[in-house]
């Protein structure tokens, strides 16, 4: 594995090996679909429709069933269209190879699977955003470690998944402790790998989610793991869809439509804790009730803003963190954000969550 500080060769072998033979042909030239990604029946500058017509269907990721789980419990399943499928994709680079298969219309993801998007030349667009403004994801260490703090990564290796979430926290998070990229070791990995790398002592350090972590340390704790919080976040969380998808109005108008549910879902759990901690945390995820509530504690309480210009301002700051690593190259990030949807969620939600 090349530090980051290697020559441009090794930095797109680099990006090659973690992001496979789509980002590889990505890498010759950056966005601006082809007419096969497009695949455009309409404009995604054409207004909304008002309603959604007759036997309109859309397939929407639901990592881990959440989405479905969310509708049931908050009587919010009324859809005005057919969901045809709700493939349990999270990870950004699944996301983006389900786009490009067409087995995908709309996914909930953070801020940078779109940039990734971008950079590998697939058009796709941000519909809705509610603001995090708490940690997400905290670093966890292999078992055995003597890791304390963020400025003792220096000279380890740490799992980064360049078009995930979980690796903009840990760029940033190297930034703040004033760590040049070449002073560290990036191992590319996706964030399903994390915690196999962890275990198996492959890694030093790889960012956890909040809900991963209690169920790592049960096992571990007791030889030597242990975790690092931090004050960095992921500021968006977002969902977003194809061009092609949105350039047709039938199903432009059902993700219209299905943006306040999304919204709406989201709040219900915040203020359902308890019911959620059962039914998702304890039933699914096969949680103790203590682990789920230690998980809900830090949950962030939904924000939907009705402009997006701070969304667009953290989003261009992540580009540019990833251009000046070499992991894309620079772009005006404005391009990424569908408009027309811009205050969908705020309206459909009490304004306690919207300011």
């Amino acid at each position: 594995m090349p530090p980051l500080s290697a020559s441009g060769a090794d930095r797109r072998r680099f990006l090659s090996s973690l992001l496979g033979a789509a980002a590889a042909a990505g890498l010759s030239g950056c966005a601006g679909s082809s007419a096969a990604d497009t695949g455009t029946k309409g404009s995604t500058s054409a207004p909304l429709k008002t309603g959604v017509p007759a036997g309109t269907r859309l397939k929407i990721a639901s990592y881990q069933g959440v989405q479905q789980l969310q509708f049931k419990l908050a009587g919010l399943s009324d859809l005005p269209f057919e969901v045809a499928d709700w493939p349990n994709i999270g990870a950004g680079p699944d996301v983006i190879n389900a786009f490009r298969a067409k087995s995908l219309d709309l996914a909930n993801n953070a801020g940078i699977p779109p940039i990734q998007a971008h950079y590998q030349g697939f058009d796709a667009k941000i519909v809705a955003i509610n603001v995090t403004r708490k940690p997400n994801y905290l670093f966890a260490t292999k078992p055995g470690s003597d890791i304390q703090d963020v400025r003792d990564f220096k000279g380890r290796r740490l799992a980064f998944s360049q078009g995930q979430a979980q690796g903009v926290v840990l760029l940033r998070a190297l930034k703040k402790a004033g760590l040049k990229y070449d002073e560290v070791e990036l191992v590319p990995l996706t964030s399903n790998q994390f915690l196999t790398a962890l275990q198996a002592g492959q890694v030093d350090i790889a960012p956890l989610a909040n809900s991963q972590a209690p169920a790592y340390l049960k096992q571990y704790r007791a030889k030597g793991a242990h975790t690092i919080k931090t004050d960095v976040v992921d500021l968006l969380n977002l969902l977003w869809a194809p061009t092609s998808v949105l350039a047709d109005p039938a199903k432009a108008a059902a993700v219209a439509a299905y943006i306040p549910r999304w919204a709406k879902g989201q709040v219900w759990a915040y203020e359902h804790p308890d019911r959620w901690n059962e039914e998702f945390y304890v039933k699914t995820q096969n949680l103790t009730l203590a682990q789920a509530r230690s998980i809900t504690e830090l949950a962030n309480k939904p924000y939907f803003p009705p402009s997006w210009d701070g969304a667009v301002a953290w989003e261009q700051e992540t580009a540019d963190l990833l251009a000046e690593g070499g992991f894309v190259k620079a772009f005006k990030v404005g391009s990424l954000f569908d408009r027309r949807f811009e205050d969908i969620a705020a309206k459909a939600v009490p304004a306690e969550y919207r300011r």
